[in-house]
């Protein structure tokens, strides 16, 4: 299949391997984190860290929103669907990750409140179509990538007048969260953080373009390189960023031209720019309040914003105090170094949010990486 086979040959990718094991400088560390999710995946599922010399790391960063949800906004969601004659839908990975009092999206469910789990904003907004007498609200989250769907979907709905549609926004932007890890590396409570460059989001860049990462590599002296999911890609990238390093540069360089530009989806970011504005502080698990760092529903589209029509407060709950979910999604920490890990917490009993999605780095080591930790301890 056409850029995905190709982006797989295993020959290509130890040749791309060697290339890396003759630029780096022995005496010299390379901590680079992959901010998304996606990329986290690929390099657990391929066994890319073990391709790599050990004076490259590669740092996983916070790039999955399922995983830096707050426990307070799944606890406002819970609260809302349990209100009478409402209707939450959301997407399936959602569903599981842990709130407040062992409670979840699944078990609020279980105890009779209507939340259905869809596909698409499409699916959320046929609900409220044929089901007039039922408040229908969309839990929305996700990065720039899945947040043109939810604008066409508000857009929709004021086109078609429905009263019953709302979209209860917790969509967060990518550059916001990067400012915040660059602007304090080293946090008191986690630990210190080392960092040499980035591997900027596939998806994301799609949508946003190569331009807003400009900031991080002039202001920040660190190297960006996009990059796509395949293997290749990332090894790629990898040796772009040592090459980068080597060279003293701190550029934005673009593995993944075969998909993004720099100027971005210019519609889908006007079609955004329409429904929705910037939030002055938005809370990210493992991160804390980052300012600008998530929208919210315009004044224009205020009958759409359920945080309007049912006067919702956010309030701030903690995580579990066992679960190091916060410094997983820091980088500080690695999934192994959890004391849950493997124990209490596994993808049928997840304990914090890093392990429920798909995506979350202790569900990735723990479909690809815990064997090889067995092997080495053995």
């Amino acid at each position: 299949m056409k850029y995905i086979t190709e982006y797989r040959d295993g020959d290509k990718a130890r040749k791309i391997a060697a290339a890396i094991e003759r630029a780096v400088e022995s005496g010299r560390g390379y901590h680079f984190m992959e901010f998304c999710g996606g990329h986290t995946h690929a390099i657990s599922r391929y066994g890319i860290s073990d391709m790599l010399p050990d004076n490259v790391r590669m740092i996983h960063g916070p790039g999955c929103p399922v995983c830096v949800l707050p426990v307070g906004q799944i606890d406002s969601a819970i609260r809302l669907a349990r209100m009478e004659g409402v209707t939450l839908c959301t997407y399936a990975d959602l569903m599981r990750v842990p709130a407040s009092d062992r409670t979840s999206l699944m078990t609020a469910k279980a105890e009779g409140a209507d939340i259905r789990m869809v596909y698409s904003t499409l699916d959320a907004l046929k609900i409220a179509e044929d089901e007039p007498e039922r408040q229908v609200v969309f839990f929305a989250i996700g990065f720039e990538t899945t947040t043109p769907p939810t604008a066409l979907a508000v857009k929709a709905a004021k086109a078609k007048g429905l009263t019953n549609f709302t979209v209860f926004c917790n969509h967060v932007l990518t550059p916001a969260a990067i400012q915040n890890i660059l602007e304090s590396p080293d946090v008191r409570e986690l630990g210190t953080l080392p960092l040499e460059g980035f591997i900027g989001p596939a998806h994301v860049s799609t949508v946003i373009g190569t331009a807003p990462y400009e900031f991080f590599a002039e202001e920040f002296e660190k190297p960006v390189v996009i990059a796509g999911f395949e293997p290749l890609d990332v090894v790629q990238a990898i040796l772009m960023l040592v090459r980068q390093v080597n060279e003293g540069r701190f550029e934005v360089e673009n593995e993944y031209s075969r998909a993004v530009t720099r100027e971005g989806n210019i519609k889908a970011k006007a079609e955004v720019a329409d429904v929705f504005e910037l939030r002055e502080s938005f809370e990210w698990r493992g991160l804390g309040e980052v300012p600008y760092s998530a929208l919210r529903v315009k004044a224009a589209y205020a009958e759409f914003d359920a945080e309007r029509r049912f006067d919702i407060h956010y309030e701030p709950a903690p995580d579990n105090p066992a679960c190091d979910c916060g410094a997983i999604l820091r980088g500080v920490k690695k999934p192994q170094d959890c004391k849950l890990f493997g124990t209490t917490c596994t993808p049928d009993t997840p304990m914090g949010s890093c392990m429920v999605s798909a995506e979350g780095t202790c569900a990735a080591h723990w479909t690809y990486g815990r064997f090889r930790d067995q092997q080495m301890s053995v």
